[in-house]
């Protein structure tokens, strides 16, 4: 038994630091490549050296004009895409597993439409709060409106004490359209900034900024470690809703906690990105079958896998088509949805 778990704990472990350094090349590629190309080792220093403790190891060998566009102009970028990616993955797992649904993905409880909804109306009325130097009014708007959602999703569907997963996913669709409808009324009268919340609800990272990343992470890496505490009851709950409840989880506060937390999660990360398609619903497929159903080692591999390939599908939609930058939604969308079509086809049904 012992053996197992030390065999099982090394695995673990070895697939973790591989995706970690997968991860740390793609930050690399990401902020390498650029109109200003910088080799990809100097780019991989410049990042190093910007953690703390570690630029007593690392020798500046760079000019301060390099450093300045990763630091203040790619960097941002690269690392909201990596918060962004962590948050659709984990939530994505979170979701299909409590749906026990592989359609399921971050947005099915209408928290797109929402965060939409929100975004266009500081859009339209030109909204300004600032903190600190700072303009959130895009971001704030998307994440109340993400949360209003979600908690009037949750009020529908809730019958005393109980969360019935068919009535909260069919309550999801239904605000999630009447919002919708609202976002094209508001595009109708949008005029001449029609053009910006269309390009905001495509997703992308143009509006990335320090201070948005400083608020999202820590929400991020909360909404983790609470997801990640439920990895057991996750794996029980797969096996059905009796059997969980026979074998001692609380299933209905597990659902009524990761719903919101996975929720609260996800409309943050579209606070700041804007609406990032298939993240969210292909990634925790890709790692069901590189690592298996676990979720003690599902959530932490989706996270990474997650981050990696959104900074990827960014960098893409920066350089393709230079000097114009296409929305990262698309890139994500045209990848993901021949990747998702190859997946059906290979395996005959979708795994959860």
């Amino acid at each position: 038994m012992e053996v197992n778990y030390l065999k099982k704990f090394a695995k673990w472990s070895l697939i973790l630091v591989s995706l970690s350094a997968i991860l740390l090349f793609s930050m690399s590629v990401a902020t390498a490549i650029g109109p200003m190309a910088i080799p990809f080792d100097k780019a991989l220093k410049i990042i190093l050296h910007q953690i703390p403790f570690m630029d007593n190891f690392i020798p500046v060998q760079w000019e301060g004009l390099e450093e300045s566009v990763i630091v203040q102009l790619r960097l941002p970028r690269v690392l909201s895409a990596v918060v962004v990616g962590v948050a659709l993955s984990i939530a994505g797992v979170a979701f299909q597993c409590l749906f026990r649904n592989p359609m399921a993905d971050p947005y099915v409880l209408g928290v797109a439409s929402g965060a939409g909804f929100g975004a266009a109306l500081a859009m339209v009325l030109r909204l300004g709060f600032s903190f600190f130097g700072a303009v959130y009014a895009i971001p704030l708007m998307a994440s109340i409106g993400a949360i209003s959602t979600v908690f009037l999703v949750y009020g529908i569907a809730k019958t005393g004490t109980e969360l019935p997963i068919l009535r909260l996913l069919l309550a999801g669709i239904a605000v999630s359209s009447f919002f919708s409808a609202l976002i094209s009324v508001m595009m109708t009268f949008a005029g001449e900034d029609l053009h910006a919340v269309y390009m905001w609800l495509l997703g992308g990272f143009s509006l990335s900024k320090w201070e948005y990343i400083y608020i999202a992470t820590p929400t991020v890496i909360i909404g983790f470690i609470i997801l990640y505490a439920f990895a057991r009851d996750f794996n029980i709950i797969l096996l059905g809703e009796e059997q969980a409840k026979q074998l001692g989880v609380e299933v209905e506060k597990v659902k009524k906690t990761v719903l919101m937390v996975a929720s609260i999660v996800t409309a943050v990360a579209v606070s700041i990105s804007g609406i990032i398609g298939f993240i969210g619903l292909i990634v925790p497929h890709i790692m069901r079958i590189l690592v298996g159903p676990d979720h003690r080692i599902l959530l932490p591999s989706s996270a990474l896998t997650g981050a990696s390939i959104l900074v990827l599908c960014d960098t893409v939609a920066r350089n393709i088509i230079r000097p114009l930058t296409l929305p990262t939604g698309i890139i994500t969308t045209m990848l993901g949805c021949p990747f998702f079509i190859y997946l059906l086809k290979k395996t005959g049904k979708i795994r959860i």
